[in-house]
């Protein structure tokens, strides 16, 4: 066993500390720009470790000679194991154990076993705050100014995680832990998704032994596109048998966790759990959502204002703060009609009984970790929201992603009891996502105001905290949990992993706080920008730039950011943001804003708009016209497929038996959206369902003979999309024709083809994958036949 005295001796003088006193005995960093001492990234360790001398003896003959095993890297003596937790689009005032209308004893019962924190800040969307949160570093510098899905070919933009910004999986891994990833991962570049790979930027080169879940922004909780490693894998039972993702990847997570203590007690592990949870679409099982009938009829202008009383008597919030008030372009409640406020008041009903959901999910996480030999020594970051509150369901929410053709809200009314359910794909309204940000501005994607930044978080620890639902103030980012957990374990920053010298780390140790309530935050300096939105703290004051928000989106791709509106607040003082003091203070607004500058350049922030020029990302099958595939080919997601905007030709290969064959020939998307090409009742079918609202189904005037044939699918557009962001958006329309031996047999009109998300099921050969793209088969809907080869040309 490596000695922790021998552990730290490749460090240079200034890990003496580190060595006899932890950080959170009360040493640390305290740099402006860069909390991490970079010296610790020149004269660190260095990951992989080089294999041990051999200390036995070597003899001509074995009966005189010393074996001696190589012995394994083990962590520093009384490691804990870690557990960070990270759910989805909550927003700050959603729990009840930080003032919301949602009931989640698990987190109640969590926080009563630790410490609150009411000033953690995230990056305020996706993908960029967990490359922070499993980095240490700022997003631009991972390549994450942008969510995966709108890269661009900047360098703080380009979704490609550089090898200079290792993992805290890869550091931890490298220094004797186990390793596992259960749930969303949402920074894998989507040209990299493939059965091919390449694989560098997946969770298996990142340093998780293990990973289970999903890669895209969102999905399905009741059909998701799983992978297990880097292999495609189907859910081990369907929605109607009960099938749910959370509660999935919780059974995965136990039975990882049980498995690890079964045969390697000693060994401490790092699990990263990330639920999908409470991403839109908003599902959840019927009876949690039946727990908030009636719940929310007092609308989101109420809603607010209790739930900024509960936060008050609960402490969460200084006694000072104030509410902000509602944006004008969000309806007051009261402006609704009947039909609006019930639907409306529904959608949030929808969004709680998820909440609701996921906590007791939790619950079965957290228990299972504590109740396990080591259960004391793990500390456990909760997070609860990678962003602020969603804003992104606009003025009325929507039930289809955004890609139907609009219903009145007599016709949504018509569906209203299957919002939640296996055929929901919906989003409430921008007004409970406001709602629920309480006491702040803004909403995710708006980083200029806390509303999309501020997230709750717990911290457990048994054997290292002591205090019982203590609330902690100090200003906290993302990219601080880092740092804190190599802290905790006791472990040097590594300057090289595999090669790479390491960029230092942005983050600071927070284990102070464990101890020091008090004690002002070490964390002094940090800039935040989102698609141009942007914001710069510095010691208790913050000057913020406004460019756009969901319910002001004018702007959203206007890339002229002279104009931007900068505010100023003194934090400190100003907990929701509401004073204004930018032309009382202009010295202190410009000092920030040439503050801001520096920051910028520093990460790789510039050029502003460098995510948001929505250019078409890299593909798979960039440049191909002409595409083969095989009946044996894994289920692969839309972006490596065909772009079947374009007018394009199928042509099946396939042998009939004596018997009537029936089954899936090509498929692609979702019962959201996606196309059809199969057999039925021995008659050819083209079924093109865009967003579940409309089908145009094409079929054969006569059956298919027996024996070997060809049968073709022929699509001639008439329109081409102004963008890449067009083709899925509006997508286009044209003429479908079905051939059968170059005869055709069947044609009919397509009237919206839309080019699909990520998210959406996935493209198979032989078999529709995910959930059932037409509504005249159940899955897999497997073809009984033989399919020999499937060509598409795109023309």
């Amino acid at each position: 066993m490596v000695k922790r005295r021998d552990f730290f001796k490749v460090g240079g003088a200034g890990l003496a500390g580190m060595v006899s006193r932890p950080l959170w005995a009360g040493g640390g960093h305290n740099s402006v720009h860069s909390p991490a001492d970079p010296s610790t990234a020149e004269h660190g360790m260095k990951l992989p470790r080089p294999d041990a001398p051999f200390n036995g003896v070597i003899r001509p003959s074995a009966k005189d000679a010393t074996p001696e095993w190589p012995k394994p890297v083990t962590p520093p003596p009384g490691a804990p194991n870690v557990v960070v937790i990270l759910l989805d689009d909550v927003g700050f005032s959603v729990t009840s154990t930080f003032g919301g209308p949602v009931h989640t004893p698990e987190l109640d019962r969590c926080a009563g076993q630790g410490l609150r924190y009411n000033n953690f800040n995230t990056v305020g969307i996706c993908s960029p705050t967990r490359a922070s949160l499993l980095t240490g570093r700022n997003h631009h510098r991972v390549g994450f100014g942008i969510v995966t899905g709108q890269a661009n070919g900047f360098p703080g933009y380009n979704n490609e995680w550089k090898k200079s910004v290792a993992s805290v999986a890869q550091v931890l891994r490298g220094n004797g832990y186990s390793t596992a990833a259960f749930g969303k991962w949402h920074n894998t570049p989507d040209w990299e998704i493939s059965p091919i790979g390449p694989f560098d930027h997946w969770p298996t080169a990142l340093g998780f032994e293990h990973f289970y879940g999903f890669l895209a922004g969102a999905t399905d909780e009741w059909e998701p596109p799983l992978y297990a490693g880097t292999a495609p894998v189907e859910p081990p039972k369907t929605a109607q048998q009960g099938y749910y993702f959370t509660n999935d990847i919780v059974d995965r997570s136990i039975a990882f966790i049980h498995t690890h203590e079964s045969l390697a007690p000693e060994k401490p592990y790092f699990l990263y759990f990330a639920t999908h949870a409470t991403h839109a679409p908003h599902q959840a099982v019927l009876e949690w959502i039946a727990k908030y009938r009636g719940q929310f009829d007092q609308g989101w202008d109420k809603l607010r204002e209790e739930n900024f009383a509960r936060q008050k008597k609960l402490g969460v919030i200084p006694a000072d703060a104030e509410l902000t008030p509602r944006p004008e372009q969000i309806s007051a409640w009261e402006t609704l009609t009947d039909d609006q406020k019930r639907f409306f008041a529904h959608q949030m009903e929808v969004f709680a009984g998820y909440m609701a959901e996921t906590d007791y999910q939790i619950g079965r996480l957290v228990k299972t970790i504590q109740d396990g030999p080591n259960g004391d020594n793990t500390v456990i970051f909760l997070i609860v929201g990678d962003n602020g509150a969603s804003g992104d369901g606009g003025p009325q929410g929507y039930d289809d992603f955004g890609y139907a053709l609009r219903e009145t809200m007599r016709e949504r009314m018509s569906h209203l009891d299957e919002l939640g359910g296996v055929n929901s794909n919906d989003h409430y309204a921008y007004g409970w996502g406001w709602a629920n940000a309480t006491p702040f501005k803004g909403v995710k994607k708006m980083p200029c105001y806390f509303g999309a930044t501020r997230d709750p978080m717990i911290v457990i620890w048994p054997k290292r905290i002591k205090e019982k639902s203590g609330l902690r103030t100090q200003f906290l980012h993302v990219t601080d949990v880092a740092p804190t957990i190599y802290d905790v374990v006791g472990i040097d920053f590594p300057s090289e992993v595999d090669g790479i010298r390491q960029e230092a780390l942005d983050g600071t140790s927070f284990a102070y706080s464990f101890d020091r309530p008090d004690e002002p935050s070490r964390h002094r300096v940090q800039y935040f920008e989102i698609e141009g939105n942007r914001a710069i703290y510095k010691d208790g004051w913050i000057a913020t730039g406004y460019h756009w928000a969901p319910w002001d989106s004018s702007k959203h791709f206007d890339l002229d950011y002279t104009h931007d509106r900068w505010e100023l607040y003194n934090v400190a003082r100003d907990f929701s943001e509401s004073h204004d003091l930018a032309a009382k203070y202009p010295e202190k607004l410009r000092e920030l804003q040439d503050l801001f500058d520096v920051e910028a350049r520093k990460n790789q922030v510039y050029p502003l708009g460098g995510g948001d020029l929505r250019a078409k990302p890299p593909s798979i099958s960039d440049g191909r016209r002409e595409f083969v595939f095989y009946p044996d080919l894994p289920r692969i997601p839309v972006p490596a497929a065909p772009d079947f905007t374009k007018s394009h030709r199928i042509d099946a290969y396939i042998t009939i038996p004596d018997a009537e064959a029936r089954g899936t020939i090509v498929s692609c998307g979702s019962r959201f959206g996606g196309f059809a090409f199969y057999v039925e009742d021995g008659y050819l079918f083209y079924d093109n369902n865009y967003a579940d609202r409309a089908h145009n189904v094409i079929t054969s005037g006569t059956k298919l003979p027996h024996g070997d044939v060809k049968v073709s699918y022929e699509f001639v557009s008439h329109s081409t999309p102004a963008s890449y962001i067009e083709s899925i958006v509006k997508g286009t329309f044209g003429d479908g024709r079905l051939f059968v031996n170059g005869q055709l047999v069947g044609e009919g009109k397509i009237s919206h083809f839309a080019r699909l998300p990520p998210f959406y099921g996935g493209f198979g050969v032989g078999r529709n994958y995910v959930s059932p793209i037409s509504q005249a088969y159940e899955l897999p809907f497997a073809f009984t036949g033989t399919i020999n080869k499937v060509t598409v040309t795109i023309e």
